[in-house]
């Protein structure tokens, strides 16, 4: 769709575009919390281990071990290399007070897990779980992980009547710093849940209502109908996250599960026999790509998202209206994810491709005060007049429009 500001625009659009060089840099590398879920396994728990998850661009390891001990190897060998555990074992559960006193002085404990994907029934276990965790150690969050949204059985399941209704008792019952969920879109070549977008609206939305940050996945590993992820298909559930305001990201998962013969887990990026598939190089680009950036979104406030292309996605709002400095926006083909965001005193207009198979191209006519933000932070003059720029599959486009 075309959007246009002023009268005349098509003369300008037959003018030369200028070609803007670097003006300036910002720095955008951060510190966004990464988390390995299934990572370093209790009988691979050396600082070896843990370097190579550091250089893949995790900050935190989740794995469920078995014992205090294996819990204490873990932590004292990611200690070595900087990387950060969400514990979990029996013993937390059984004596939540014991097992919090004996780790919460260990500079490697992030936080304390509680459990995956609780339905309403259980919410009062938890908050009663964590309270007694929380009254050992408050400096330490504890970390639980919510359900997707789905059909009428599954919310049947869940034991509400809506997913609003899920996320907002949860937050009143089990009242956690922040909150997560995962869901996973991509179901092959550039095939989408159709739910997902909405679901990304609907739990943004809630977080922000109540002030909380919200955590969020990409998928990492083949199983069951989820096929091997790409590129596209990171780059585009990662920045999707993104845009829509979540400060940390997890990846599902970073050692291959053993599986059954449904979720036969396949690809992810530590292998069954322990060692890097391709998958481990596509995320380690990935991560290293979102810290460059990572400046933008993190502590960011989300003004809006808006969706374009002949049909948008379920659950979300059409783009009718461009901020002031920006005269066209244009996007051709699947479509784009546009999104307003607000950090400090800086404005981003973020926009992402949404397919995951073919580039997008786009128009983008704006004030000459509005600059295009490269991936190692540098500033280029946004053209002019107009701009026509490929965008590919699943990646994102950035522009500084208040400084």
């Amino acid at each position: 769709m075309k959007y246009y500001w002023i009268l005349g625009i098509m003369s300008l659009l037959l003018l030369v575009p200028a070609q803007g060089q670097a003006q300036d840099k910002l720095n955008l590398s951060a510190q966004m919390p990464i988390i390995a879920w299934y990572g370093i396994r209790a009988n691979e728990a050396t600082v070896e281990r843990f370097k190579e998850l550091k250089e893949a661009g995790f900050t935190i390891n989740f794995s469920e071990y078995s014992t205090m001990e294996e819990v204490e190897t873990a932590l004292d060998a990611a200690n070595k290399v900087g990387i950060q555990l969400i514990i979990a074992c029996p013993e937390l559960r059984k004596e939540p007070e014991k097992t919090v006193r004996r780790f919460m002085k260990h500079p490697a404990v992030a936080g304390y897990f509680l459990r995956d994907e609780p339905v309403v029934a259980d919410f009062a276990a938890l908050a009663a779980w964590a309270k007694r965790i929380q009254a050992v150690d408050n400096s330490k969050f504890c970390y639980l992980n919510l359900f997707p949204t789905g059909g009428e059985e599954h919310l049947k399941f869940l034991g509400v009547q809506n997913y609003r209704e899920y996320v907002s008792r949860f937050n009143k019952e089990v009242p956690l710093p922040f909150l997560s969920f995962d869901h996973y879109p991509v179901l092959g070549d550039n095939v989408l849940k159709a739910e997902w977008y909405e679901n990304l609206e609907e739990f943004s939305d809630e977080a922000a209502k109540v002030g909380k940050d919200f955590w969020a996945f990409a998928l990492a590993t083949k199983h069951g109908p989820y096929p091997i992820p790409t590129q596209a298909s990171l780059r585009l559930q990662l920045y999707s996250d993104l845009v829509y305001g979540a400060q940390g990201l997890q990846y599902f998962t970073y050692w291959t599960p053993a599986g059954d013969s449904f979720y036969d887990y396949q690809h992810g990026p530590i292998g069954l026999d322990g060692k890097r598939t391709e998958i481990y190089d596509l995320v380690k680009e990935m991560n290293a790509e979102i810290k460059s950036i990572a400046g933008i979104f993190l502590g960011a406030k989300k003004l809006s998202v808006r969706h374009t292309g002949s049909v948008i996605p379920r659950g979300t709002k059409r783009l009718t209206n461009l901020p002031e400095k920006v005269k066209v926006l244009d996007t051709h083909g699947y479509g784009a994810i546009v999104s307003l965001i607000e950090n400090g005193d800086k404005k981003y207009l973020t926009i992402v491709n949404r397919s995951l198979k073919d580039t997008m191209e786009l128009t983008f006519y704006a004030d000459p005060s509005v600059k295009r933000v490269l991936k190692d932070g540098s500033l280029v003059q946004a053209d002019t007049y107009t701009a026509t720029l490929m965008i590919s599959p699943g990646d994102i486009l950035i522009y500084l429009l208040e400084k």
